[in-house]
């Protein structure tokens, strides 16, 4: 096991000081200390990481993940001197790429790299919610949205969106309202009721910003369907996986860590 980071220097504003007293209870249950900003998980020896010891772990192959050049001069996204925690690079780069021998879903893709609000909104059930939650978004100053899925061999169907906002604050009221501790306020197409994803308790976690994953609970219909939101820094994360049958817990887990490990 890689040695245990030391805790990050604690800031004094009051917008971290609030983020910290919103997430400490998902923070106990779900954070585990990653490996740095080692970008491990893919090609790790399978005993290495916790959660996924078995020698056929369900894991995907993904390519080699490298972050995208920063701007001359600018700073990285969790830098001392980068007080809203903007992430500087495109975007689109630091959406993660499809694992090897799966089908991309181009119309994620957008025009241009960027996804309208609309089809994001799309994964949720309800009509009245799709409007509340695009109101809140519009409120919150989104500026733009990158995403990408794909559908491997076994029928598991991949949609990860990145949300970009003007700073974390923004994203640390938002996901609040969005992902509550006792389950997703929204419902997704696809579910009846979703509740929190125990497995992440087990799985090494790379960030120093908090994630909260959910399952859907039994009984559920044709296919189940996880989902996680990741506040990372100016980026709200959101990915969502559905399985005709069970979705897989593994590949889910490594592809919410993955994603998570190019927006740290």
């Amino acid at each position: 096991m890689p040695p245990l980071l030391p805790p990050p220097p604690v800031k004094k504003d009051r917008r971290v000081l609030r983020a910290v007293l919103r997430w400490t209870a998902a923070v106990v249950v779900f954070a585990a200390v990653g490996a740095g900003t080692a970008y491990g998980i893919a090609g790790m020896e399978r005993t290495d990481v916790p959660g996924l010891a078995t020698g056929s772990d369900g894991r995907w192959e993904y390519p080699t993940l490298r972050k995208p050049p920063l701007p001359s001069g600018s700073p990285g996204p969790f830098a001392a001197d980068n007080k809203a925690e903007t992430h500087h690079a495109d975007l689109r780069a630091l959406v993660l790429p499809a694992p090897e021998g799966a089908e991309e879903d181009a119309a994620l893709r957008g025009e241009d790299g960027w996804l309208p609000t609309k089809d994001f909104l799309a994964e949720y059930a309800e009509k009245d919610e799709r409007e509340e939650l695009r109101q809140k978004l519009v409120d919150s100053g989104l500026r733009h949205i990158a995403a990408r899925g794909w559908t491997t061999q076994d029928g598991t169907h991949t949609r990860v969106y990145l949300l970009r906002f003007d700073t974390a604050a923004v994203v640390d009221d938002l996901v609040t309202d969005l992902a509550p501790y006792s389950g997703p306020a929204y419902k997704l197409r696809g579910t009846d009721a979703s509740v929190l994803d125990n497995g992440f308790a087990e799985v090494p976690w790379p960030g120093k910003f908090p994630r909260l994953a959910y399952d859907e609970s039994k009984p559920y219909g044709t296919e189940q369907v996880r989902q996680a939101y990741v506040s990372a820094g100016d980026v709200l994360a959101v990915v969502v996986q559905s399985r005709k049958g069970t979705a897989k817990a593994v590949p889910f887990q490594q592809t919410v860590t993955l994603q998570s490990q190019l927006l740290g």
